[in-house]
């Protein structure tokens, strides 16, 4: 039997989708974003303002988007480009969700990678936190940044 990495099946393309859950699909995003520290990346411009029919196709190089899509384990396990609508679906956000990680109107122009980071991580959390009690997500959840 040959024993490979699984950097080495992926580069040979022999890797089969990974089942990964959406926390854990949500923690691989957020440490690819915390490894790159307080590297800056490029928001996207009032996601809660576009048409509904645009927003699915909005993108920006180097953004947290761009990122998620680079991580050959989160490709591998479907993510199929780095659109805010792939983001959407592949990571079983809601729009509101996903405002809160990559919009420019809480960031400006760019935000810091780490930044990113703490947003998706919070963001996960408030799942839990809705089951628990939605009010208090609803209570604290501008005050996670």
């Amino acid at each position: 039997m040959e024993y490979k990495t699984l950097s080495e099946l992926e580069r040979a393309g022999e890797a089969t989708p990974a089942p990964l859950t959406r926390a854990e699909r949500l923690e691989r995003w957020a440490a690819a974003l915390e490894r790159l520290g307080g590297a800056r990346l490029n928001t996207l411009w009032r996601t809660e303002h576009a048409v509904r029919s645009v927003r699915p196709t909005m993108r920006a190089d180097n953004s947290p988007l761009s990122i998620a899509f680079q991580d050959p384990v989160l490709r591998i396990a479907g993510l199929a480009d780095d659109s805010y609508g792939e983001a959407k679906r592949f990571f079983e956000l809601t729009d509101y969700e996903l405002h809160w990680i990559v919009c420019y109107c809480h960031f400006g122009e760019t935000l810091s990678a780490e930044a990113a980071a703490r947003q998706i991580r919070a963001v996960a959390g408030l799942r839990q936190w809705q089951a628990a009690g939605g009010w208090l997500t609803r209570m604290f959840f501008g005050r996670l940044v």
